[in-house]
């Protein structure tokens, strides 16, 4: 779909951000940009500016193939996860007073039907986590809880894949364990924010060869989607196209008896309401 040729017939403000061609260009050009793309898919439905008709083998990169930072993330933002971590780890470290933060690299990311990439002779425990991804679409700075939902471009699902026994290795801490190579499934689109009524009454779950590991909903979050985006805000600025993926629901390997962790073969889908499925196979490298 060449968007840039097709935007060339298009007039306005928002015209100029289609030219870019790129998904952190549309989000950075605002209202008028998406206004803009809309217009060009009615008339591409009509018959006009074929250059924006999807192909039919037409094949999903990720929404965002390269962020321009790290791809922010939250821990322990669901209270059964919480539990169920610290039944596995004998531990009692229960609710945070504040939302944890940890990120993964550009070069985490995986586009949908995509491959997650594992490397046997560095971790042997490589585990999942489906969860609803908030892609920023309006910068700002110490955000208030009540203007935050103002900066919201849209949702995407993320798998956050984790490398148990790494983030052990380094004392708990969380990003050498989550930021390898082919970590970080990311897709299969980004639906706006004016698509979802209320991203915390969505369903969330996640099944490995078609087994139901994960279950849950985003109302069970404990630090919703205002409170992250203020905390997370405090002091350091927010860009268009940054994501920040929310947290997950329990369910996940390490904390099976016995663990279930992921191996080569494996093909993993999560599924968030609203959005849609993101499937991806796990390879060995």
């Amino acid at each position: 779909m060449d968007i840039a040729k097709a935007a060339q017939g298009l007039k306005g403000p928002g015209a100029d951000a289609l030219q870019a061609a790129s998904m952190l260009g549309l989000i950075e050009g605002g209202a008028d940009a998406l206004s803009a793309l809309r217009e060009l898919v009615a008339d591409a439905e009509a018959g006009k500016h074929t250059d924006a008709i999807v192909p039919a083998d037409a094949v999903l990169q990720a929404p965002i193939p390269t962020p321009r930072k790290n791809v922010f993330c939250v821990g322990r933002n669901y209270a059964e996860h919480i539990a169920e971590g610290d039944r596995a780890q004998k531990q009692n470290v229960g609710v945070t007073e504040h939302p944890v933060f940890f990120t993964k690299p550009p070069t985490s990311i995986v586009p949908p039907d995509g491959d997650v990439l594992i490397f046997p002779q560095v971790s042997t425990s490589i585990d999942y986590e489906v969860e609803l991804a908030v892609v920023i679409g309006k910068p700002g700075r110490n955000i208030s809880k009540a203007d935050a939902m103002d900066h919201v471009f849209g949702y995407t699902i993320l798998n956050d894949i984790t490398a148990r026994d790494i983030q052990r290795r380094h004392g708990g801490q969380y990003f050498k364990g989550k930021g390898l190579d082919g970590s970080c499934p990311l897709g299969p689109w980004i639906e706006t924010a004016d698509a979802i009524a209320d991203p915390h009454a969505l369903s969330i779950g996640l099944k490995v060869n078609g087994e139901q590991r994960q279950e849950g909903k985003t109302a069970d979050m404990i630090f919703d989607i205002p409170t992250l985006i203020a905390a997370l805000s405090e002091g350091l600025t927010l860009q268009p196209g940054d994501i920040i993926a929310t947290g997950t629901p329990s369910g996940v390997g390490y904390a099976m008896d016995p663990p279930k962790f992921l191996k080569d073969g494996d093909t993993v889908v999560c599924e968030v309401s609203g959005i849609g499925t993101l499937s991806n196979s796990v390879r060995a490298v």
